[in-house]
């Protein structure tokens, strides 16, 4: 079986940090990719792809990229399910194994931040 997944995409906002009950950092982020073909007006469209990055891969991220920033994302893909007051919701996203930036490095750092992981 395989199950991996090449993207790559602009960042449709700021990554954030989180950190889980123990510790683990990680941040959920939204991927802008094209696809490759063109519509009947001549525009192409856009699917906007959930990821969720771990440990190194999400701090990096939030140092070092901001909305617009193009990464490359490898990864798979992982379903899962929540109740929520309602319903039970189920959602797809992928989770990244491997991180590229491929734009330069973002124009402002917050001290703050970049001094948290130094």
């Amino acid at each position: 079986m395989i199950n991996q997944t090449t993207l790559v995409g602009r960042l449709t906002k700021d990554p954030q940090l989180k950190n889980t009950s123990d510790g683990t950092a990680y941040s959920q982020i939204t991927l802008a990719v094209n696809r490759n073909f063109r519509n009947q007006a001549g525009d192409f469209h856009t699917d906007f792809v959930t990821l969720t990055l771990w440990r190194k891969n999400a701090e990096n991220t939030v140092i070092y990229c901001r909305k617009g920033s193009v990464i490359g994302v490898v990864g798979r893909v992982q379903t899962r399910s929540y109740e929520n007051q309602q319903q039970r919701v189920y959602t797809t996203e992928i989770v990244a194994e491997s991180v590229k930036f491929l734009s330069g490095k973002a124009q402002k750092t917050s001290s703050s931040q970049e001094q948290a992981f130094l």
